[in-house]
């Protein structure tokens, strides 16, 4: 008989212990190899954007070991950190989630994109989430389930639609809430936050809230940091805010909020950052002097006014004080700044008075003092002319006296120098050498005087020098040519004398050059036609001899203005056009057939002039052919009709469907199909077979050297024209994308190593400008010029907003504005347009350019600009549309502009009619008023105060006169 023996009492214990070992073994690898599967399906989602970053992520590795990946001590997945590796696709949030045991997701700072899935709401132990700073798209998903969650961030993700607020409700634990810069639906201040008691850090900024701010916000006492800016915030500020008393930074700019800063606010004693500019608030700024703690304080662009608490001057940390553009009165603390390391002040345009406080620069630490439009008076401080930290030094526009302290002129790391419209003294000494950064220098209506001094061109980078209405006498430097830079210079109304120095054919940037109003001689250097970008001319009132220039032909003005000097000789045919009607007054000498106010010129003095133009014409094109005969000969064959094909090898690339071939072109470019000079290249027309016409712009790759040390009538030699190329290329890349109908179309371009064709649509009715300005506003009823502002409006609208990344135009102005056989327009000439790259988020471009009488302001302080300098020039063609004047006219005086025309006739209470267009018949003009009202806010002087483009063409739309128009024709027939 077989004896069965039970097992003794420890053995059973050992072979239970040893089961459920075996049933935990079971588990954690059916565990880990689900976790294994999720990592990996992670991966294949986004490893190609980053393929070292998952090199340790294979299955032959345990999951604990895979790079960004953290587990807790039963080996369990808790933790996924990959925030800023580059990493692109879309995330398989149905994965993810399968890890039960995930508390902390952290994916911010990529480039992740698609939708966030509704299976986010499986990961239950999330505590941690962050998905900033992404590219996703659609509406977040509810995620109710998340009741652990304590930090979330899901700013600037590409978030739209309607935000689930509600699964707010259920997080009571949650301590981080960041979900700020996304464009949600608008919506009122969502109540569900304020239950969040534990809340320390709220960014809510730009992300559509409107309404007003709840006053149980002030429950939320465990808050140091509420951000809420941008925002379509209205009502005041509610006093139960200054409950907040842990708080370090509050941010409330650019809303819609009015009162005064709330009683009770100076108890907010922790305070460090606060921000609530651009807004209406009023009332004074009393309640902030116990703020001791105030590291930064921005109220700009408010209705603030009062006196700067004197408590300011004593705060130990104050490094950044920004107060411009209130009604602010009295002095300015003579202490501030001077404890700490100060860096920015800026209190312009307010009514302060008083000497500028002389010890913000103490720690050599300042790089902004920003004072202009106030009434400060005495001296500049002799501190500043050491602080060799200074970016920005503009205190215009105040009641300042004495001598300019000598070393304010060549701080070096000074870009902006501004100290117009003061009392100021002295001469700009020598050290301006030592300015090498300095781009503009601006000290017009002042006293200032002496010679301009030589070592001026020492500073390089100087874009504008504007030393209007001053006492500088001498000679213009000879070798002021060497600021390749330049691209305004104003120096009318002073003592000068002297020739205009032939070096200024050098300074090939320049764009605005004004002499007016000194004691120049001498003859106007033929030179000056060969300045490719010079756009205003102004040399009047000066003792100038000689006749008008032939060269000056070449080149496309909106102002010229050569009156009363001593010139001599045939006014050149080609600029006795009614655009330049007046240019020429108070020159005895001079003679023409075209204009009225001048003798008529005998056939005699033609036949001299005539004899001596071909002459010298025919001496230059002989010497030009024998130094560049093998280059030259290939332009002569296309000016000769001639084919451009030759031995040329070409590149053709379409973007649209094209009924036409690469040789059609070709064999169309050739001097009796040119229709069209400017600064940037030829434009043809081209006649096809199929009766389609097409403008054809040819950019020759090639130009001269800039070297200014060729010796005169000397042919300098060739080079390949670096920013020739950089133009086509701009062009070619904005315009192949876009697709408007008041946008030109772009069909095709076409290279060559030595120059490049862009192929549009042809637009038989010229330029706005043309129609306008030219003697030919046929056509230009009110209600015409009311649809051709909408329709370039909604052309720049689309560039703003409707394109993938926002274009800025750079140079919006009538003549870029081109019409359609039936006159509706389209925005052309992207030679300056520049696509807004989006790590750059939606800030701007520093490059400078435009046209005098249509760029915005701001270039006067920043060579950065974004959207709102093209509402600024827009507004400008507004103007133009309403008033049927050019951006800048002879009667609006001394470099003044329609802009500063317009203002100073609304500022003189003179009746807004006068501004309307004469040819507008009166019934219309209410009508015409309300586009100049639009107008008028698009050229606010503030960036941020002008709408956007999109806001623009809203405005214009309710301002539509088509139904009046039509009761009005048909009663009148026509205006």
């Amino acid at each position: 008989m077989t004896v069965f023996k039970l097992p003794s009492p420890n053995a059973s214990f050992m072979c239970l212990h040893f089961f459920v070992f075996l049933l935990r073994a079971s588990a954690v690898v059916a565990t880990s190899s689900k976790e294994l599967q999720s990592l990996l399906n992670l991966k294949s989602a986004v490893q190609n954007s980053n393929p070292s970053l998952f090199a340790s992520w294979v299955s032959t590795r345990s999951v604990c070991n895979f790079n960004g990946v953290t587990c807790n001590s039963d080996n369990s997945v808790i933790g996924i950190e990959l925030s800023n590796r580059g990493l692109t696709g879309t995330l398989p949030f149905d994965s993810i989630c399968q890890l039960q045991s995930l508390q902390r997701l952290s994916l911010g700072f990529n480039s992740l994109s698609g939708t966030v899935s509704a299976d986010l709401d499986n990961c239950t132990k999330l505590q941690y989430l962050d998905l900033g700073n992404n590219n996703f798209n659609g509406s977040f998903p509810d995620i109710s389930s998340l009741k652990n969650l304590k930090y979330m961030y899901l700013n600037m993700s590409g978030f739209t639609g309607t935000f689930p607020w509600n699964s707010l409700k259920t997080m009571t634990s949650l301590l981080v809430l960041s979900v700020g810069d996304n464009q949600f639906d608008i919506t009122p201040f969502p109540h569900e936050i304020l239950g969040l008691d534990n809340l320390n850090w709220l960014y809510m900024s730009n992300c559509s809230i409107s309404g007003s701010i709840p006053p149980e916000i002030g429950n939320l006492t465990e808050l140091i940091d509420l951000e809420l800016a941008d925002n379509y915030l209205t009502g005041k500020i509610p006093a139960e805010i200054s409950r907040l008393k842990n708080l370090w930074q509050l941010e409330l700019y650019d809303n819609n909020l009015n009162g005064t800063i709330p009683a009770g606010f100076g108890n907010l004693t922790k305070l460090q950052l606060f921000d609530a500019s651009n807004n209406s608030l009023g009332g004074d700024l009393s309640e902030l002097r116990f703020l001791t703690e105030l590291q930064s304080l921005h109220l700009h662009n408010n209705g603030l006014s009062g006196r700067v608490p004197a408590e300011f001057g004593e705060f130990k940390n104050l490094v950044d004080l920004s107060l411009y553009s209130n009604n602010l009165t009295g002095s300015l603390p003579q202490k501030l700044g001077s404890w700490t390391e100060f860096i920015y002040i800026d209190v312009s345009t307010n009514n302060l008075y008083g000497p500028i406080p002389p010890d913000m620069c103490k720690r050599g630490t300042m790089e902004k003092l920003l004072i202009l439009q106030n009434k400060f008076s005495g001296e500049i401080p002799a501190t500043y002319a050491n602080c060799r930290t200074l970016t920005r030094f503009r205190v215009s526009q105040n009641s300042l006296s004495g001598v300019v302290p000598s070393g304010i002129w060549g701080l070096p790391n000074v870009d902006v120098i501004e100290i117009s419209e003061n009392e100021l003294e002295g001469p700009i000494t020598s050290d301006i050498a030592n300015a090498k950064s300095l781009t503009e220098l601006r000290a017009r209506e002042n006293n200032l005087s002496g010679d301009l001094p030589p070592e001026i061109s020492n500073a390089s980078s100087l874009g504008t020098i504007d030393l209007t209405g001053n006492q500088f006498s001498g000679d213009i430097p000879e070798n002021i040519g060497e600021l390749g830079q330049l691209s305004n210079l104003h120096l009318e109304r002073n003592w000068l004398s002297g020739n205009i120095p032939d070096s200024l054919s050098s300074c090939l940037h320049l764009s605005d050059l004004s002499l007016a109003y000194n004691s120049l001689s001498g003859k106007i250097p033929d030179s000056l036609g060969s300045l490719p970008s010079l756009n205003y001319l102004n040399l009047s009132n000066n003792q100038l001899s000689g006749q008008i220039p032939a060269t000056l032909s070449s080149l496309r003005l909106s102002l010229l203005d050569l009156s009363y000097n001593r010139l001599t000789g045939p006014v050149p045919e080609s600029l006795s056009i009614e655009a330049y009607n007046g240019s020429f007054v108070g020159n005895n000498g001079l003679c023409s057939s075209n204009v009225t106010y001048l003798r008529p010129c005998s056939s005699h003095s033609r036949d001299v002039r005539t004899f001596i133009i071909s002459f010298v014409v025919g001496f230059a094109v002989l010497v030009a052919l024998t130094a560049f005969y093998m280059f030259f000969k290939r332009r002569d064959q296309k000016d000769d009709g001639h084919s451009l094909k030759g031995d040329y090898s070409w590149d053709m690339k379409s973007y649209h469907v094209l009924s036409f071939t690469e040789d059609e072109i070709l064999d169309s470019i050739k001097q009796e199909n040119l229709i069209g000079k400017g600064g940037s290249g030829n434009v043809y027309k081209v006649s096809l077979k199929d009766g389609k016409e097409l403008a054809v712009k040819h950019i020759w790759n090639i130009g001269p050297t800039n070297s200014s040390r060729s010796q005169p009538g000397t042919p300098m030699l060739s080079k390949l024209d670096s920013s020739r190329c950089r133009e086509f290329d701009s062009e070619v890349r904005t315009l192949s994308s876009l697709r408007h109908v008041n946008v030109i179309k772009l069909y095709c371009s076409i290279t060559s190593e030595d120059s490049s064709l862009l192929v549009y649509e042809y637009l038989p009715n010229g330029s706005l400008w043309d129609r306008l300005h030219s003697g030919n506003k046929l056509g230009l009823h009110w209600q015409t010029r009311f649809e051709i502002a909408l329709g370039a409006a909604r052309g720049l609208e689309y560039l703003h907003h409707g394109c993938g990344r926002p274009v800025i135009h750079r140079d919006i102005k009538s003549s870029n504005i081109l019409l359609d056989e039936f006159l509706k327009p389209r925005i052309a000439d992207f030679g300056l347009a520049k696509i807004i790259q989006a790590s750059g988020g939606r800030d701007s471009t520093c490059v400078i350019a435009g046209t005098h009488g249509y760029i915005a302001p701001e270039y006067g302080y920043t060579s950065r600009v974004n959207e709102k300098s093209d509402v600024y020039s827009f507004g400008v063609v507004l103007m133009e549309l309403v008033s049927g004047k050019r951006a800048i006219e002879l009667e609006f005086g001394d470099s003044r502009d329609i802009v500063s025309w317009v203002f100073g006739k609304l500022k003189n209470k003179e009746s807004v009619v006068s501004i309307v267009d004469v040819i507008i018949p009166e019934p219309l003009k209410d009508e015409a008023i309300k586009v100049l009202k639009i107008a008028i806010l698009c050229t606010a002087r503030l960036p941020e105060l002008r709408p956007t483009m999109k806001t623009v063409v809203q405005m214009l739309e309710d301002a539509d006169p088509s139904k009046l128009v039509s009761i009005v024709v048909a009663e009148n027939g026509s205006d």
